[in-house]
């Protein structure tokens, strides 16, 4: 058994699998997944597990080197200071609603949570530890 980290084997076993500019997202639970596109199914209940946990265990394993997050979540200040405390310094770029969805498409994997948060979602690539 793990000691700490991320104990989830699919998720554990993405994150691994995992190289330079591979994209992840994690998603409200709300946001289609495109074909193709493997699914990791974490939600419970409405806000079980919630985005910025997901989030942080994520951030804990993975070297991230850019995200980005859709344009009309930029109104909901609190969770965009909250999602760029979180990803610090690394830079977060904002594109439509539709254009996130469009690069889901590209992505290794959605991670689901029980987000019900409207444009929660944020699509994470890897970046290097060296």
């Amino acid at each position: 058994m793990k000691k700490h980290g991320i104990l989830h084997r699919e998720l554990a076993a993405l994150i691994a699998s995992l190289g330079h500019g591979d994209a992840i997202v994690i998603a409200d639970s709300g946001l289609p997944v495109p074909p193709g596109v493997a699914c990791i199914d974490l939600a419970v209940t409405k806000g079980v597990p919630g985005f910025l946990e997901v989030l942080e265990a994520i951030l804990y394993e993975l070297v991230v080197e850019k995200a980005t997050v859709a344009k009309e979540l930029l109104p909901n200040s609190q969770l965009l200071d909250d999602i760029n405390s979180r990803l610090s310094p690394v830079e977060v770029q904002a594109v439509s609603h539709e254009e996130l969805k469009k690069l889901t498409a590209e992505a290794k994997a959605v991670i689901r949570t029980g987000e019900w948060t409207p444009y929660a979602n944020v699509i994470l690539y890897a970046g290097v530890a060296f």
